[in-house]
């Protein structure tokens, strides 16, 4: 649905959201979760009066914008405990891992709040896509495709196979379009012209540019797994410029935290919610404690609110456990970077057909000595069963599946590989996953049915926030617009109240 330009977009001045200053009045509200909604939520409740408590089962900020560096604990359930050696300055976004330009909320609080950004580099023409046993560059891949598909209108054109479907006009000026865009010779054939690469690049005076020769379809296309990565960069949300903040993914969050962080309570997992009259009572860790306040922003995913004891009505717990999560997994080592070095590839993402899915080119610190190389990001890109059978391995297993596919696209390079890490989201305590696979999917516009419509409601006092309960799922721009529509409802419960 984004590739078709359907999805719902930012609302317009949503970057400039604020509560009437004065308005909370010192009415208390507690919020569950100090990811991005929790953090959002803190902020703009505490500008505008309200007393705020933000209890953090974790003993960090940012959920799942998990920014993992040298010396940091990285613990799995049921895993053997791993402890992140990054070298001094890297750092591994085991979450959250770029920033769409058009996601002008969140952007507008890096603005507000100072936080730097630089540039993401999504897509690169020049990075390796492996396929089928075969690895290619994305520039020859993706360039030999247009020339086909347009080679083969061109063919039905005059062929007159489209003279019902277009002017004669319109068929002309298209079929002279895609003389240009498809790289046509006079007969209509698809030549290069070098789009898709040199077998010898132009040189100083008598070196002349040799292009490669077309792939053909059949090696273009060589499996299923192979389609979302050409349609990647199209998606809308996956358009260049692509940002990230610097030195982190976790930046914005950290930049939240220092202007709530007198409200903020680590280490504190939720182990009841509970009515008490209008107000709340939510009981928490560690040991036995209780806070009371006259509302509460709840942002625990719906796949752990369905196993806290609760005084939710059975609509709500019926919600709650509607809908599945994905559960991506990642893999990151440091290294020299030979990406670059060796192979002129600065950022970028690759692509492949084995478990592992892609292969994530660090765009910042591009030319220092070491980097962080995300080896694997997988989840559901290629095939369907790749998040489970990953899942499955042990993280030794993991990491020789990642080298294998670091070998295949770097030959010679792989040994360079060092202090892996993995994260499966599915193992980490706290998620258990990362956004719910809502009816057409996290983001389509669709339907989504009555549990969706159901947790857009307040359950007395209580609202709910977070990127599950957005058009906007699995982006920090989500969880900090519901944030914004669970405010608004915070304000007309508590304008409800003083009427009343």
């Amino acid at each position: 649905m984004e590739t078709l330009g359907l999805a719902v977009a930012t609302p317009a001045g949503a970057e400039n959201f604020e509560l009437p200053r004065g308005s909370g009045g010192g009415k208390s509200v507690v919020i569950l979760g100090a990811g991005i909604a929790g953090l959002v939520s803190a902020y703009e409740l505490r500008r505008a009066g309200y007393d705020v408590t933000v209890l953090e089962a974790r003993d960090r900020v940012a959920g799942r914008v998990w920014t993992i560096r040298g010396g940091d604990a990285v613990e799995q359930m049921g895993r053997p405990l791993q402890r992140a050696a990054f070298d001094e300055g890297l750092y591994f976004n085991a979450g959250a891992a770029r920033l769409p330009s058009t996601h002008r909320c969140i952007l507008g609080y890096a603005h507000r709040l100072g936080v730097p950004l630089e540039v993401w580099v999504n897509s690169n023409r020049n990075v390796p896509w492996d396929f089928a046993g075969k690895v290619q560059p994305e520039r020859r891949m993706v360039n030999d495709i247009r020339g086909h598909v347009g080679e083969l209108l061109a063919k039905a054109i005059d062929k007159h196979a489209l003279d019902q479907e277009m002017p004669k006009d319109e068929l002309a000026a298209f079929r002279q379009f895609l003389a240009a865009y498809s790289q046509l010779n006079g007969e209509g054939r698809y030549q290069t012209g070098g789009s898709s690469g040199y077998s010898v690049d132009g040189g100083g005076y008598n070196q002349v540019p040799q292009p490669v020769p077309p792939l053909s379809l059949k090696e273009l296309l060589p499996n299923q797994a192979i389609t979302l990565p050409y349609i990647f960069e199209h998606i809308h949300e996956m358009q260049a410029t692509m940002l990230q903040p610097v030195g982190g993914m976790d930046r914005i969050a950290h930049a939240l935290y220092e202007q709530v962080k007198p409200s903020v309570r680590l280490s504190s997992p939720i182990t009841a919610i509970r009515r008490t009259g209008d107000r709340v009572r939510i009981e928490h860790g560690p040991g036995t404690q209780a806070t009371e306040a006259d509302y509460c922003v709840c942002t625990i995913p719906m796949n752990l609110l369905a196993r806290l004891p609760n005084d939710f009505s059975p609509a709500k717990k019926a919600a709650f456990r509607a809908v599945n999560y994905f559960q991506p997994i990642k893999v990151a080592f440091e290294s020299p970077r030979f990406w670059e070095t060796d192979d002129h590839i600065y950022g970028g993402l690759g692509w492949t057909d084995r478990i592992t899915e892609t292969i994530m080119y660090p765009s910042s610190g591009i030319g220092s000595p070491k980097g962080v190389l995300v080896a694997s990001y997988v989840l559901a890109f290629t095939r369907p069963d790749n998040p489970q059978a990953f899942s499955a391995l042990s993280h030794e297993q993991r990491f020789q599946a990642c080298r294998e596919s670091v070998e295949a696209s770097h030959p010679g390079k792989s040994h360079l590989l060092a202090k892996g890490v993995t994260v499966d989201w599915r193992l980490t305590r706290w998620s258990e996953g990362v956004t719910p696979n809502w009816p057409g999917g996290p983001f389509a516009p669709a339907d989504r049915g009555a549990a969706y419509a159901e947790l857009l409601k307040p359950e007395g006092p209580i609202v709910f926030a977070g990127e599950h309960l957005s058009y906007q799922g699995a982006w920090q721009e989500g969880a900090a617009l519901s944030a914004h529509e669970a405010l608004k409802l915070v304000a007309s419960i508590s304008a409800e109240r003083k009427a009343a």
